[in-house]
């Protein structure tokens, strides 16, 4: 398998460590997944925060963008170290798939591993990101 042009323009900005996981984990993917988010502005962490709290709908990060930076965010080093992923079945995107995820993550793991790049899966926090991975620097 290979990442649509959508996920291949989300990647754009994340450090090269991290794409270059999710490029040899799309390979052989046991699940097809897509990127859906890499490089996050002020604004849009903002905008996720704010989920929750003064805007509806279920809190989805402790991480207000400004006091507390995203590893959406660009680093000092100009690159994001996170990605948000969704698997993708028949034909469209699941959000809520977590069954998916833990699939798609165990493979992601692994194929960083054999790489030697250090990841950490969302699934894995006391607030559970599941689409999320980030790079571990």
């Amino acid at each position: 398998m290979n990442f649509s042009k959508r996920s291949i323009k989300n990647l754009e900005g994340v450090h090269p460590d991290l794409v270059t996981v999710m490029h040899q984990a799309i390979k052989e993917t046991p699940i097809d997944f897509t990127i859906v988010e890499g490089v996050r502005t002020v604004k849009r962490q903002k905008q996720l925060y704010a989920q929750g709290r003064t805007m509806p709908g279920m809190i989805v990060t402790y991480v207000d963008g400004v006091k507390k930076k995203s590893n959406h965010q660009l680093k000092a080093d100009g690159y994001s170290y996170a990605v948000d992923i969704y698997p993708y079945i028949n034909g469209k995107v699941e959000v809520c798939a977590t069954r998916e995820l833990e699939l798609i993550a165990w493979h992601i793991n692994k194929v960083a591993g054999e790489l030697g790049i250090p990841i950490e899966w969302g699934g894995n926090w006391t607030f559970k990101d599941y689409p999320h991975f980030e790079l571990k620097k």
